[in-house]
C-alpha cells in the first residue's frame, strides 16, 4: 500500500480484513483496493501477475502470501431493466473502473464495505457499516431483493457472515431471503459446490446447517438430504447429521483437520439407505441395491452440487465398508484393517453407532480390534465353537465291511 501511494496512487484495505481487526480477529487474507489499473498495478510490482477477463485483479506475491488488488470498480453501463435482466431473473453488470465513492455500491453488505486509509489511518465509511458494526447486524446495500438477484451467492454469503460473526442479519435481508430463494437453483454446480465447502469446513457448520434450512437455502444444495429431513422417523436422519456436523466443528475448534467426503456421506447416507431399502423389497441382492442407490443419489446430488469425481470414489467407499464391519471373523477383519479408507469408515460407523443407525456392540468390537496386538486379535476373529448336534447313533464297519451300530451303553 506505501509503495502504491508513493507511485501516486490511493490504496485502502477493504472488506473483510478491515471488518475482522475492528472485531479483534485475525483476517484470513487481506485485500487492498486502489485507483491504478491493473496494468499499472504491474508495473508498480515486478511480483504481479493479472488474473480475470471480465474483471481483472492483480494478484501481488510476497513469498507463498499472495495479496489481491484490485481497481476500483464503477457502476456499470447498463441504464434499463431490459439490459441488466438475462432470461432467468437475473441482474447482470458490466464492470467498469470507477472512483472510490463508485465502488462501495458495488459491495454486498455494509460491514464488507469498510476502508482503511493509511494516509491518515482512519476508516471510512460511505454507507453506514461502523453503525452496523457496532450493532453487530448483517445489512445489505441497496434494495435487498435486487442485491440477491444480481447474484443469488449472496444468500449463502449471508448465511455464512452471519453464523461466522455472530451477527443478526436485517430484517430487510432476511424477508427478500424468502422471497427469492429460489435463484440459487440456477446458480452453476460447480460455483455451489465451493461455497459448500465454505459453509461447511470451518468451524461452524451445524448452526449454518440450522439456518439455511430455516431460509429455504438448504433444499437447494442438497434436495435428495432435504427429503429425508420431511420423512424422518423417531428424528433419526436429522440427528445422524447434527453429530456429524458437531464433530466436524469440534474437530476444527481443537485443530484438527476435516474432511469434505466424510461430511458429504453423512448429508446422503440416508438417501442411499431408503433407496436401497426399496430396491432390496423389489427382489434386488442387498450389495447391488446399495451400490446401486449410491450411484443414483450421486448423480441426483452433482447436478445440484457438483461434487468432484475424487469425493464421489470416497464417498462410495465408506459406504461400501459399513456392512463389511459385520464380518469378525476368519481373515476379513485383517484385511478390512488395511483398506486405505478403514479409519474413515470406521468412525462413520461410530457415528451411526452413536444415533442408533448400527450396533453399538459392533462399534466397540472394531475399537477394541484396533487396539489389540497380533495374538489378541486372532483369538478375538476365532469363530465360535459349534454345538454338539444330537446327531443319530454312530455307525461302526465291522472287519467284514458290514455296518453296526454301537448304542451309547455298549460305549460304556
Amino acid at each position: 500500500m506505501y509503495k502504491l501511494q508513493k507511485e501516486g496512487y490511493d490504496a485502502y484495505l477493504v472488506g473483510g480484513c478491515v471488518r475482522d481487526l475492528l472485531l479483534g480477529r485475525e483476517p484470513k487474507d487481506f485485500d487492498v483496493v486502489t485507483n491504478a489499473e491493473p496494468e499499472d498495478i504491474k508495473k508498480v510490482f515486478r511480483n504481479c501477475r493479472l488474473i480475470g477477463r471480465r474483471f481483472r485483479l492483480a494478484h501481488v506475491h510476497f513469498g507463498r502470501e499472495v495479496i489481491e488488488v484490485a481497481t476500483f470498480r464503477g457502476p456499470g453501463e447498463a441504464q434499463n431493466d431490459e439490459q441488466v435482466l438475462n432470461k432467468e431473473g437475473r441482474l447482470l453488470r458490466d464492470n467498469v473502473y470507477g472512483t472510490i465513492e463508485e465502488d462501495v455500491w458495488r459491495r454486498d453488505f455494509t460491514v464488507n464495505a469498510l476502508y482503511y486509509n493509511i494516509k491518515d489511518f482512519s476508516v471510512v465509511d460511505y454507507v453506514g457499516g461502523m453503525t452496523d458494526h457496532k450493532a453487530a447486524t448483517l445489512r445489505l446495500i441497496g434494495d435487498p431483493e435486487t442485491r440477491f438477484r444480481e447474484d443469488p451467492v449472496r444468500m449463502l454469503r449471508a448465511v455464512r457472515f452471519a453464523v461466522k460473526l455472530g451477527f443478526n442479519l436485517h430484517p430487510d435481508c432476511a424477508t427478500a431471503m424468502h422471497k427469492v430463494a429460489e435463484l440459487l437453483s440456477r446458480i452453476p454446480s460447480a460455483r455451489l459446490y465451493d461455497e459448500t465447502l465454505k459453509l461447511f469446513m470451518f468451524g461452524y457448520a451445524l448452526q449454518t446447517f440450522e439456518m439455511l434450512r430455516h431460509y429455504g437455502l438448504f433444499q437447494i444444495l442438497f434436495p435428495s438430504t432435504e427429503q429425508t429431513l420431511s420423512l424422518e422417523e423417531h428424528d433419526f436422519p436429522r440427528l445422524l447429521l447434527a453429530k456429524a456436523l458437531a464433530n466436524s466443528d469440534k474437530r476444527i475448534a481443537g485443530g484438527k483437520t476435516v474432511t469434505a467426503y466424510f461430511l458429504f456421506s453423512a448429508f446422503l447416507w440416508e438417501s442411499v439407505q431408503i433407496l436401497a431399502k426399496q430396491k432390496i423389497h423389489k427382489g434386488a441382492i442387498e450389495f447391488i441395491a446399495y451400490q446401486e442407490a449410491a450411484n443414483e443419489i450421486i448423480s441426483r446430488q452433482v447436478k445440484s452440487t457438483a461434487l468432484p469425481r475424487h469425493i464421489t470414489l470416497a464417498m462410495r467407499e465408506v459406504w461400501s465398508l459399513q456392512p463389511k464391519f459385520n464380518a469378525r471373523y476368519g481373515s476379513k477383519p485383517s484385511r478390512l484393517i488395511t483398506h486405505p479408507r478403514f479409519r474413515a469408515a470406521y468412525d462413520f460407523l461410530l457415528l451411526r453407532a452413536e444415533t442408533g443407525g448400527a450396533d453399538p456392540e459392533v462399534a466397540a468390537w472394531w475399537g477394541n480390534y484396533q487396539l489389540a496386538d497380533d495374538n489378541e486379535q486372532r483369538k478375538m476373529t476365532q469363530p465360535p465353537p459349534r454345538k454338539a448336534a444330537n446327531s443319530k447313533p454312530a455307525r461302526k464297519r465291522n472287519y467284514r465291511g458290514r455296518t453296526k451300530v454301537k448304542s451309547a451303553e455298549t460305549e460304556a
